[in-house]
C-alpha cells in the first residue's frame, strides 16, 4: 500500500533571487545566490547537503547535474539534472522530498534556475507538434490558450465584452500585488481599462493578459519532520505532492471541451486528497497557479474547485481571490508580475507559501494562513503536465 508524504518532510531554507531581464548575472550566478539565501536561512552550508535536483528547461541553462554541483561546489555528491516543462521546479521538490522521506538522504536540495533572455525567447515562437506523427501545426502559445478563452465564452454564454472584462480582473490583481513585492520583475498598478485596451496578441488576449519571459532562480531545503525543528523554530511541512500527465487531449482525442484542463483537474483531487482537504475553497488559505495567460488562471480555479463550473466571473468580480479576499490567489504576483523563468517558477510559488506561512511576506502578508498550495501546467492545453503541491504549518 503506497503511503502518503503528508507530514513527513519539511522546508527549512528557502531562496530566491531576483526575477527580470538579468543581463549581468550568468545562471551560475543565479543558482547560487538562490541556494545561498536558502542555505543561510536554514543554518546549514553547502557542504551539508546529500543530494540535490538542478531543474533546467533550456539545455543552454544547463544539460546535466554538474551545472549545479560545479557552481555550488558539491562534487562527487548526488546531483542530478531534472526537466519538466514548467513543472520543473516542482518536480524537483517532489524528487528531494521522496528522497528525504525514504531516508536516502538527510538533507536534500531543489533548485530550479533559467538563463532565457540571452536567448532572445519572447514573442511567438515555434511549430508544436500536436497528435499526428510528423506533423507540425503553426500554433503560437497565445492562439492556443486563446482558444480555451473563446470556447470558455461561447460555452458559458458570455459576450466578447463580458468575457475580456472578467479576464481582465486577473491581470490587474496580480498587478497589485507584484508592486509590493521587491523581487518581482514587474512592478507597476494596472486599471481594468488598460487590460481591455492592450494590444491583442491573440484574441481576446492582450499584452496584458500575457505572462513575461524572465530570468531567474529560486530553490528550497528539506528535512525529515521530525528533523525540521533541529534547524529553525517554523519549519513548513509538506502536506501533498502530486504531478499528472494528461493523455494529449485535443491533440489525440475528440471529446476535450477546451473549458478546463483535465490534469490540473485530477492533481487537485489528489493532492487534496493525500492533504486531507474536503473542502478546498474553504480550507485553502492562499494559492499560487500557474497564470501564463489570464484564462489560464480563469480555469484553474474551477479546475481546483476554488470556483463552481461556469462561475469564476462572479468570484472574480466579488475580489474572492484578492489579497484581501477570503482566497488570496497569486500574493506574489504570479506568472504575470513575478515573471517566469521557466524551471524556477515552480520554486518561487513555494517560496511565496514559506514566506506567507512564517508570516514573512511584508506588506503583501496574509492574515493567518493555515494551506498553502501551489499549481504548474508544463505544456499547453492539448498536452501538459501538471503539478499540485500543498504546504502547511
Amino acid at each position: 500500500m503506497a503511503e502518503s508524504i503528508k507530514d513527513k518532510v519539511a522546508i527549512v531554507g528557502a531562496g530566491c533571487t531576483q526575477f527580470g531581464e538579468l543581463w549581468d548575472k550568468s545562471v551560475s550566478d543565479l543558482m547560487v545566490d538562490a541556494t545561498y539565501e536558502a542555505l543561510e536561512d536554514a543554518g546549514i552550508e553547502s557542504k551539508d547537503i546529500d543530494a540535490a535536483w538542478i531543474g533546467h528547461w533550456s539545455e543552454t541553462s544547463g544539460c546535466t547535474g554538474m551545472s549545479l554541483s560545479g557552481s555550488l561546489g558539491l562534487q562527487y555528491k548526488a546531483v542530478s539534472r531534472l526537466e519538466n516543462a514548467c513543472a520543473t521546479g516542482s518536480d524537483c521538490l517532489r524528487n528531494a522530498a521522496y528522497a528525504v522521506a525514504c531516508g536516502a538522504c538527510d538533507i536534500a536540495l531543489a533548485v530550479g534556475a533559467e538563463k532565457l533572455k540571452d536567448m532572445g525567447i519572447a514573442g511567438l515562437p515555434n511549430q508544436y507538434p500536436l497528435g499526428t506523427p510528423m506533423v507540425l501545426t503553426n500554433l503560437s502559445a497565445p492562439g492556443l490558450f486563446a482558444m480555451l478563452a473563446t470556447t470558455y465564452f461561447h460555452r458559458y454564454g458570455l459576450s466578447p465584452q463580458e468575457g475580456k472584462r472578467m479576464l481582465a480582473h486577473i491581470p490587474v490583481k496580480s498587478h497589485h500585488n507584484g508592486a509590493m513585492n521587491p523581487k518581482a520583475h514587474f512592478k507597476r498598478e494596472l486599471t481594468v481599462e488598460q487590460v481591455l485596451n492592450s494590444p491583442i496578441i491573440a484574441w481576446p488576449l492582450g499584452i496584458l493578459d500575457c505572462c513575461g519571459v524572465s530570468d531567474g532562480a529560486a530553490a528550497a531545503i528539506v528535512v525529515r519532520a521530525s528533523e525540521a525543528k533541529k534547524y529553525r523554530p517554523d519549519p513548513v511541512y509538506i502536506k501533498a505532492l502530486q504531478i499528472c500527465a494528461n493523455p494529449a487531449d485535443g491533440a489525440r482525442r475528440t471529446d476535450y471541451d477546451f473549458t478546463h484542463i483535465e490534469a490540473t483537474y485530477r492533481a487537485g483531487l489528489a493532492a487534496y486528497a493525500e492533504a486531507g482537504v474536503k473542502d478546498p475553497r474553504k480550507e485553502i488559505s492562499m494559492a499560487e497557479v500557474h497564470d501564463c495567460f489570464s484564462i489560464t488562471e480563469a480555469l484553474i480555479m474551477e479546475d481546483l474547485q476554488f470556483s463552481s463550473r461556469g462561475k469564476v466571473k462572479e468570484d472574480l468580480e466579488a475580489g474572492l481571490f484578492n489579497l484581501d479576499g477570503p482566497l488570496p490567489v497569486q500574493p506574489s504576483g504570479g506568472l504575470k508580475c513575478f515573471g517566469h523563468p521557466v524551471a524556477a517558477s515552480g520554486l518561487r510559488m513555494l517560496y511565496e507559501m514559506y514566506k506567507q506561512l512564517q508570516g514573512k511576506a511584508g506588506s503583501r502578508q496574509i492574515k493567518d494562513p493555515k494551506l498553502g498550495l501551489t499549481q504548474n501546467m508544463g505544456g499547453h492545453p492539448a498536452d501538459n503536465v501538471v503539478s499540485c503541491v500543498i504546504v502547511g504549518l
